[in-house]
């Protein structure tokens, strides 16, 4: 895969951390958030603790729907004021904002039609349609008994259940939503994605980089858009997803 030269700063705003990484450093730094963190703290936070870093442009992964490069709701885990902060001037460089799960999902995508959900603080989720990235907003769709998919399947509903019926529930919602959306395979992300167990042959669990690909691919120029993703022979996941649709090769164009 080809990826620009260009030198990218990723924030990951997560409920419980922020996590900053770059193009050369790739593993996270990680800042605590949580209900408290305002946007103008966030800033401030990420600027300190990268003040010797040198990168040209931002990726900025967001809890939340976003719309040319700016946040449209307030997030669900965090303090208000995110919508209306002047973020291209509190950071001076080029950023590009995209749904928190939506640059996961960007970042593990393999080729094909994938569904990607995040079981973290809340539930994140997103679609990759042939190469197009589809942020979605499911989380706080009713699901059963008057909660949502998040109250199940996120931090407070693991608590509140215990591991086996969060369990249940999980690959309840992945089956659910694949046959809805009509995916070829499901990428499972999030810091409790690694609490499963005994999943299906068409799941993947993701790995803790792909954020911080995804952030970088954002900058992709068009012509490096245009991944070649090849099939692993020993992956029966993707190799039972070509079959279906009667390829040997996907071609994944990354789109923000």
């Amino acid at each position: 895969m080809l990826l620009g030269m260009k030198e990218v700063l990723v924030i990951d705003i997560g409920g419980t951390n922020v996590k900053v990484s770059s193009t050369s450093q790739r593993v996270p730094l990680k800042i605590p958030s949580g209900p408290s963190l305002t946007a103008k703290q966030m800033a401030n936070q990420v600027k300190a603790a990268t003040e010797s870093w040198k990168y040209d442009c931002i990726s900025i992964g967001y809890p939340g729907p976003v719309s040319h490069d700016h946040p449209l709701a307030e997030p669900h885990n965090l303090a208000s004021g995110w919508i209306d902060f002047p973020y291209q001037k509190a950071f001076a460089k080029p950023l590009r904002f995209i749904n928190d799960a939506a640059m996961q999902a960007l970042g593990g995508y393999r080729g094909g039609r994938m569904l990607f959900m995040g079981t973290g603080t809340g539930l994140g989720s997103a679609m990759i349609f042939e190469g197009v990235v589809v942020p979605l907003e499911l989380a706080h769709l009713p699901y059963k008994k008057g909660r949502t998919y998040e109250e199940y399947l996120g931090k407070d509903g693991l608590e509140r259940r215990g591991k086996k019926a969060w369990r249940k529930s999980v690959l309840d919602v992945m089956a659910r939503l694949k046959a809805a959306l009509v995916c070829d395979y499901v990428l499972l992300g999030g810091g409790n994605a690694k609490l499963m167990k005994h999943l299906p042959s068409h799941v993947i669990v993701g790995d803790n980089s792909n954020a911080v690909t995804g952030g970088i691919r954002l900058w992709d120029t068009p012509d490096e858009r245009k991944v070649l993703v090849a099939l692993r022979k020993d992956d029966d996941i993707l190799t039972a997803a070509a079959a279906s649709t009667g390829r040997k090769k996907m071609i994944g164009t990354a789109s923000r």
